[in-house]
């Protein structure tokens, strides 16, 4: 007696994503129709791939004639289908499929993981906008609110490198939008996407313009070294 309730309990487990338990209540699937898919999938995973109403309701508290119209409706909402198989021998049979589930929750996924990068992006756009402001003293003019929503959406700069060009303006006196864009340009056309390859480049640029400048004049201790001058190249 005892080697069989062992047996019995280790008849074996289900494998379902933890997502389906905290994401079913959003996809309009209520406790019934959650442990009704749960029956299924265990039966598909035992082998039985299309299991009666009676076998499933047997392991439930509703009767077969609920089941029935339980899986109608699950069915009707597109969260399991039958399909057709095929045996070795070309026998044609049908089976339920959870696959449009597992799709479900895929895009629930999806829209979850957009929503999100749309909150981030909304609140680096206040931010980006809110930085201009603060470096010109004024509020942006709707040609500039639409170039920076271009240099977002059309040239897909990312706002960190946008702060970034904004930031070399500020330093070599030259607070227009032209002249960020010439910066954005000349970044994109020699693939610069970190703060730290702009850097790099920008350094780059003085030290050769520093090495120029000394060759045509005397040198001066007491100069400074000139600004990146994006315009000039």
């Amino acid at each position: 007696m005892k080697s069989n309730i062992i047996s019995w309990l280790q008849e074996g487990n289900i494998t379902i994503p933890a997502v389906l338990l905290s994401e079913y209540k959003n996809l309009n699937i209520n406790e019934f129709e959650l442990v009704l898919l749960l029956n299924i999938i265990a039966f598909l995973e035992k082998g039985n791939e299309f299991p009666t109403p009676e076998e499933l309701s047997s392991r439930m508290t509703i009767s077969i004639s609920d089941c029935n119209e339980m899986l109608r409706k699950l069915i009707q909402k597109g969260f399991i289908e039958i399909i057709d198989g095929y045996t070795n021998d070309g026998i044609r049979f049908e089976k339920y499929s959870v696959r449009p589930l597992w799709e479900r929750l895929v895009d629930r996924f999806l829209m979850k993981n957009k929503n999100s990068k749309e909150i981030s992006r909304k609140a680096d756009e206040t931010d980006l906008y809110t930085c201009f402001e603060k470096e010109f003293g004024r509020p942006l003019s709707p040609f500039e609110c639409e170039t920076l929503a271009m240099w977002m959406d059309d040239d897909h700069h990312d706002p960190i490198i946008i702060k970034t060009a904004l930031r070399e303006a500020v330093i070599s006196g030259k607070l227009n939008f032209r002249y960020i864009d010439r910066i954005l340009f000349e970044w994109k056309k020699n693939g610069i996407r970190t703060i730290e390859q702009a850097k790099n480049h920008g350094q780059k640029f003085r030290q050769k313009q520093q090495q120029n400048r000394l060759v045509k004049e005397e040198p001066n201790p007491s100069s400074s070294i000139p600004f990146y001058n994006w315009l000039e190249q």
